[in-house]
């Protein structure tokens, strides 16, 4: 998979992509980052820690967020995506599930879009993405958590999704899917999500996983946000066991050791993915 002009090496590599909110609503940050200088400084920080992809993101998605117009969105995001392009040869993700913050996003130089409502809230997404050929990173969620056979549900719905990808004209090695830990999901079906993510190698695409100090980690542990590290490392090492090629991540010290101590662990076994491999795609 081509990512900003750099190869990923899905079938035999987990990547990190590093979560770079400026918005000052976040729920784990608490808009820590949501100034220029502080936004540099934390991504100067994650590159010096090995980070692959950059992901940013202008609006809260965490739940009971604001909803903030396109305008104040884009006025968040270009800039640090143009600063990030300038400073840094690391791929950029935006973070939105609007079009038309995708398009600025993509004219200032974004490599990647990672569209938390899988092209289903804008239904001029798909068109932007295959206009500028970028990667996207489409992910399962629903309004409500209400399924008939859960992981089936999950899979026609990204199945849907992929469905208009294509439709729109995107380019199957373009495309990565995430599961929606943590959207339109019960804490119950969180943990069954993580239990049975391989079910996801089967569609044929990179999954990419995020899963970083949510609240399913919060609810388990009973922990506020600020203290789930431990907690989302197991998250990390499960999803690479289960064929993950990417983890969305806060801390990316700390995760980049976990994947490179699995991967170790795993190549001696003979199989970068296990007994996943054959249901794997590009």
């Amino acid at each position: 998979m081509i990512i900003g002009g750099k190869k990923f090496d899905t079938e035999n590599h987990c990547y990190v992509m590093g979560i770079l909110n400026v918005t000052p609503d976040s729920f784990s940050d608490g808009g820590k980052f949501n100034t220029m200088d502080a936004a540099m400084r934390h991504a100067q920080e994650m590159a010096e820690e090995g980070v692959d992809i950059f992901d940013v993101g202008g609006e809260s998605t965490r739940p009971g967020h604001v909803q903030i117009t396109e305008e104040e969105e884009i006025a968040r995001v270009v800039p640090v995506i143009e600063r990030l392009k300038a400073e840094f040869d690391i791929p950029v993700s935006v973070d939105t599930y609007k079009s038309h913050v995708a398009e600025a996003a993509l004219q200032a130089g974004a490599d990647l879009v990672n569209d938390i409502w899988g092209l289903k809230y804008d239904e001029k997404m798909a068109a932007v993405i295959a206009k500028h050929n970028v990667a996207c990173c489409l992910m399962h969620n629903r309004e409500k958590a209400e399924y008939q056979d859960f992981i089936q549900d999950v899979l026609s719905d990204l199945q849907e999704t992929i469905s208009l990808a294509k439709q729109a004209g995107i380019a199957q090695d373009k495309i990565m899917l995430d599961p929606g830990i943590g959207f339109g999901k019960t804490y119950e079906m969180n943990l069954e999500m993580m239990k049975h993510l391989d079910a996801l190698n089967g569609l044929g695409y990179p999954v990419l996983l995020g899963t970083s100090r949510k609240s399913m980690i919060g609810l388990t542990l009973d922990l506020p946000a600020d203290q789930r590290e431990e907690g989302t490392l197991v998250t990390t090492v499960m999803g690479i066991v289960s064929g993950c090629s990417f983890v969305r991540v806060h801390d990316v010290k700390a995760n980049k050791r976990a994947v490179k101590m699995t991967e170790a662990i795993l190549r001696e076994h003979g199989s970068m993915h296990g007994i996943c491999d054959s249901d794997r795609g590009h």
